[in-house]
Formats: C-alpha cells, sequence, structure tokens
C-alpha cells in the first residue's frame, strides 16, 4: 500500500507541475483537507441509521486549485463569467473505513446460525483517489477575494481513478464454507467464487461536492465540503453477493465524505 501511495504522489505532483505548465497564466492554490467518511456498502441493513453511523472511517487529502481570476502575479484577468466563477481542482485524497453488519439481523436477540455469522463477519477497505473536478461558485470569486470574512458558496463535478484494497474475515474462521460464511456470500459472484473477496484493484468513480469557502486573509481560505463520490464497481468493499440472486445488493458501493480544509494562495 506505501508503494501505491507514493506512486499516487508522484502522480499527482507530476499533474500539478503539468497543469501548471499548462495554464501558467493564472494563480494557483495549495491545501489540505481531512474529515469523516460513511461508506455505504454491502455491509449492514439498508437504510439502518447503525450501518450508517458505524461503516465510517477517515479521509485526508492534498488539492491543488487553477484560479482564473488572477494570472501567476497575482493580476486581475480579463473578467469573464468563466473566470469569476470557476475553479479547477485536482486532488490526491486517502479514505479508509472499517465494515461490518448492523440492524435487526444482528441484533443479540438473534441466536440463529445465520445471526451468528453476520456478527462474526467483518471488513475494511482504504481506497486511494487521483482525479480531477470543477468548482462553479455562483457568487464572484473576486469579489470574495476583495472581503475578508466572507463565504463563497461552490458546487463541484468531476472524475477520480481509485485504488482500492479490501479485506473481509470472520472470528469463526477463514470464510469460504458453510460453517463460517453466511449462505449468501458463498454464492459465486461475477467472476469469484464467492460473493466476498480480499482483493485489491483499479475502478473509476465520479465525484460531486458541496461546500463553501471562508476568507480567512488575503492569502488564505478555509473550506467545508460535503462529497458524494460513487464506484463503478460493487467489490470496492470487499462483498458483492450474486447481483442476479440478491437484488438488494445490486447497487456499486459510494461514499459520504465531510471535510475541512485549509486553502493557501501562491
Amino acid at each position: 500500500m506505501i508503494k501505491q501511495i507514493t506512486t499516487c504522489m508522484l502522480l499527482f505532483i507530476g499533474f500539478s507541475n503539468n497543469l501548471k505548465a499548462q495554464f501558467d497564466g493564472f494563480s494557483h492554490e495549495i491545501g489540505i483537507i481531512a474529515g469523516p467518511v460513511a461508506f455505504q456498502s454491502d455491509y449492514g441493513e439498508r437504510y439502518d441509521f447503525s450501518t450508517n453511523a458505524g461503516n465510517s472511517g477517515i479521509g485526508i487529502g492534498l488539492v491543488h486549485y487553477l484560479n482564473f481570476t488572477f494570472d501567476s502575479n497575482y493580476n486581475y484577468t480579463s473578467r469573464s463569467y468563466f473566470n469569476d466563477h470557476f475553479k479547477l481542482r485536482s486532488e490526491l485524497s486517502f479514505v479508509s473505513s472499517k465494515l461490518n453488519h448492523f440492524g435487526e439481523f444482528v441484533d443479540p436477540s438473534k441466536i440463529s446460525l445465520d445471526a451468528q455469522q453476520l456478527r462474526a463477519m467483518s471488513g475494511s477497505t482504504t481506497v486511494t483517489n487521483l482525479g480531477t473536478q470543477i468548482e462553479f461558485f455562483p457568487l464572484s470569486i473576486r469579489d470574495f477575494s476583495a472581503v475578508i470574512g466572507s463565504f463563497a458558496p461552490f458546487v463541484s463535478f468531476g472524475g477520480q481513478i481509485s485504488y482500492y484494497s479490501a479485506k473481509a474475515s470472520s472470528t469463526l474462521g477463514p470464510l469460504g464454507t458453510p460453517a463460517t460464511t453466511f449462505p449468501k456470500y458463498l454464492t459465486p459472484s461475477e467472476g469469484r467464487p464467492h460473493g466476498f473477496s480480499t482483493e485489491s484493484a483499479t475502478v473509476w468513480s465520479l465525484v460531486s461536492s458541496v461546500g463553501t469557502r471562508y476568507k480567512l486573509n488575503d492569502s488564505a481560505d478555509l473550506m467545508v465540503d460535503l462529497k458524494l463520490q460513487y464506484y463503478f464497481s460493487n467489490w470496492v468493499d470487499g462483498l458483492n453477493p450474486n447481483p442476479e440472486i440478491y437484488k438488494e445488493n445490486k447497487a456499486n458501493d459510494w461514499l459520504i465524505w465531510f471535510s475541512v480544509g485549509y486553502i493557501y494562495y501562491l
């Protein structure tokens, strides 16, 4: 995993340098973001609060922005709607989450083998993301930059390439036998021998967020950001019961990430 993170960091630096070379006439911002992650997966019961609260983790990331309002010497560029309302954001992030089954089917009052198997089962996933998104600010970026203490709400949309590493295990013993594994996870699924997998792979994802900036001073902002990330795979969490049989688990994995960030103007 360290090797994969190092590789992604080098890609991020190269990607940012390439953006700088291509858009050297604009100003740049860098920052760090961090906050809690709620992973929406095949673990637990759908629409259950304990599932949403329990299958959570932490995320941290580095961000780079192209600010089209100012040039590299921090002089105003020619005024246009695009320059005054959009920024281009590149991001390298890492999220990690522990995963367990929650809800009525694992209630302590349940004493069946199925309930015991579900309670004994746990997993985890770590995901490294690299990508770009465009941020739209409905209010003027130029006006926001001129007033300390002002706010700049935004929405964004983009894509990322994500490298995940998922694990699944049971305190009853190795998964893959009727004695340790809930029946729906024993069925072959999408080319795998079972509906669970301990694997690492690369997948594309879409991201969308809503947030706001707060102007601290001439060279720094605080940012809060609520992001939804949708993966084009149902294996990111390590579980994927056969979707042809178990329709309730056919949705791909996704997460919600609330982050707080510090953005510095170069």
